[in-house]
């Protein structure tokens, strides 16, 4: 009956167990909240090998890519990130060469969308 309960709460504990959408997972190393004033913080520094969550605190979605616009190919793992609608969350993909890398708001690009721009150094 223990292995039974105990195989249970491991269960349990590795699907998140009521977390909320917004919560960062372990692998985590800074997170960006988007609102309608923009991105918060609008630079973050992490370890190579990090990811960074983003999480959409705004009424409408917004579609974080890596720069440049359109190609969006300097950093791909932000690419991971993509379309969020209201209240969703989701982290880059790990962001492991040494850099600086610009994202932005697909949707809404500089240099209309400048307040959903931002950058993270990579270290």
């Amino acid at each position: 009956m223990r292995r039974i309960l105990l195989a249970g709460v491991t269960l349990l504990a590795a699907c998140g167990g009521g977390s909320s959408p917004s919560s960062p997972s372990t692998g985590s190393a800074a997170t960006i909240t988007i609102t309608a004033a923009g991105v918060s913080p609008t630079a973050v520094t992490v370890s190579q090998g990090a990811r960074v969550l983003f999480v959409n605190n705004d009424t409408k979605a917004h579609n974080m890519t890596s720069d440049p616009h359109p190609d969006h190919n300097d950093c791909p793992p932000l690419n991971n990130v993509g379309l969020l609608q209201p209240g969703q969350s989701r982290e880059s993909g790990n962001l492991t060469i040494a850099r600086v890398c610009g994202f932005h708001d697909h949707d809404d690009p500089p240099p209309g969308g400048n307040k959903w721009t931002g950058k993270i150094t990579i270290q």
